[in-house]
């Protein structure tokens, strides 16, 4: 698959954005990916609501291969292939995927920042000199 028939399979759609991802690419709309396009085959993001959709078409979840394991993400599906054929159909499957993973981006909170704690050393500093303005800059501070 190319960036051009890409382009052309989400005409209905509307917009996207393809970027190179992976051996493939992410496809995305308003700055949320949806859409994998990875070898010969397009992935829609799923979720609890729309995974019984793909389950009924027979699709499968996306899946790789390291060298111990394979491993399945549940939250990519194959899109079925009928629908490369069926452009207003591919666009309400795209919107439900768009819609799937804005509720993930949703869920997802941002990590609260842990602030750091002054180390505190049971060692005195030895040769450290704390730290003093320089003279020069001191006096020029000093005349305005």
């Amino acid at each position: 698959m190319d960036r051009d028939f890409l382009i052309d399979l989400f005409a209905d759609f509307g917009p996207v954005t393809i970027r190179k991802m992976f051996s493939g690419f992410g496809i995305s709309a308003d700055g949320t990916n949806f859409a994998l396009a990875l070898r010969a085959g397009v992935y829609f993001r799923a979720d609890d609501q729309t995974i019984p959709q793909f389950e009924a078409e027979g699709s499968q979840p996306f899946q790789y291969q390291t060298r111990a394991k394979t491993v399945t993400v549940n939250s990519y599906w194959q899109l079925p292939a009928r629908l490369f054929d069926d452009s207003e159909e591919l666009a309400d499957w795209a919107r439900a995927a768009l819609a799937a993973a804005q509720r993930a981006a949703l869920r997802k909170r941002p990590k609260a920042r842990k602030v750091a704690k002054p180390k505190v050393s049971s060692k005195p500093a030895v040769g450290r000199k704390p730290a003093q303005r320089p003279a020069a800059k001191a006096k020029k501070a000093t005349r305005r």
